[in-house]
């Protein structure tokens, strides 16, 4: 088990792969260096090789792909997340995993939006896409990230091997700082100097098809995660269009005693259902979660004794 890693997934980063390789060298001396290549075309690798990195490779294309290979190989007391754009300064680094060894937390944050990110990034729908998202979850989820799509984090042990990878793309950074917030992880942010990409470097994230996969996994982990939340407010529309409807059908009916529009009346009467059965499939599926949530735990338990018996006969192994 390394006590520290630095994982660094790459995808056509030639021009920058090895002052990123060599920064985090000088920054973090006891650290091992890791380099998953995801298919790259300009020869990261090998640049990476010789800058001292030790490469890897994930064929199925995607940061979300690349970062399940990585937490699945690689154990470490301390796991440090770097893209190799250079955008992030490797000064950083020795805070951000300090906080994870000493003060025990599970996620911390590079969090660039309090800093130098939006004078830095000369993409404006980026800057306005990082706003609404972090916007979205802080309010949906109510949490205090500051900044959900960074790309420059530190984890623990027991947060990498609990944490299932369901995304492929960019949308996994939503998807861990979701997942930290709905298990109650001790997450930390720390406010780094954002750089722009050096010239010549180009960015894999599409501001608009990305953009809305972030969205829509927002979305999707709302309904798992919250799933008392999502089908409530489903079923307050539905009941709140029923009503709108039938009062009219009502008032006629109080003053008249016929119903005129019985077409109406019938639907009405199918979407008020229809909203009983959401508030309901809600309540089912909050009582799962609650389950899932204590499975969970028990997990977690699991996890952290696991990584004090490897610590212990990592130690052993040494002496």
């Amino acid at each position: 088990m390394d006590k520290i890693a630095v994982l660094i997934p790459c995808y056509n980063e030639s021009k920058t792969i090895d002052k990123v390789v060599r920064d985090f060298k000088k920054a973090l001396p006891e650290a091992t260096i890791y380099v998953y290549d995801n298919n790259s075309k300009d020869g990261t690798d090998k640049i990476a090789k010789n800058a001292g990195a030790i490469v890897r490779y994930e064929h199925q294309q995607g940061k979300g792909n690349v970062i399940r290979r990585m937490f699945s190989e690689i154990d470490a007391e301390c796991y440090l997340m770097v893209d190799g754009d250079d955008t992030y300064p490797a000064e950083a680094a020795s805070q951000m995993v300090d906080k994870i060894l000493n003060d025990k937390a599970d996620m911390i944050v590079g969090d660039r939006l309090s800093s130098t990110y939006f004078e830095e990034n000369k993409r404006p729908f980026h800057n306005f896409g990082n706003s609404i998202v972090r916007w979205s979850i802080n309010t949906l989820f109510k949490n205090d990230i500051k900044d959900i799509m960074t790309g420059y984090r530190a984890f623990s042990y027991r947060f990498v091997k609990t944490f299932p990878v369901l995304s492929k793309g960019f949308e996994i950074e939503t998807e861990m700082s979701i997942h930290a917030v709905d298990k109650n992880m001790f997450v930390e942010n720390v406010i780094i100097d954002y750089r722009d990409r050096p010239e010549g470097s180009e960015s894999k994230l599409n501001t608009y098809s990305d953009g809305i996969k972030v969205l829509m996994t927002i979305m999707r982990l709302f309904r798992t995660y919250r799933p008392g939340g999502f089908f409530g407010v489903i079923a307050s529309i539905l009941a709140l269009i029923a009503i709108i409807f039938f009062v009219p059908i009502l008032i006629t009916y109080s003053r008249t005693g016929l119903v005129p529009q019985l077409p109406t009346l019938i639907v009405c009467g199918f979407v008020m259902i229809a909203a009983i059965q959401s508030l309901f499939a809600g309540l089912v599926l909050k009582t799962i979660y609650q389950k899932n949530r204590q499975d969970f735990e028990m997990e977690l338990y699991r996890v952290t004794s696991e990584m004090q018996l490897k610590s212990v006969t990592d130690m052993g192994k040494k002496s």
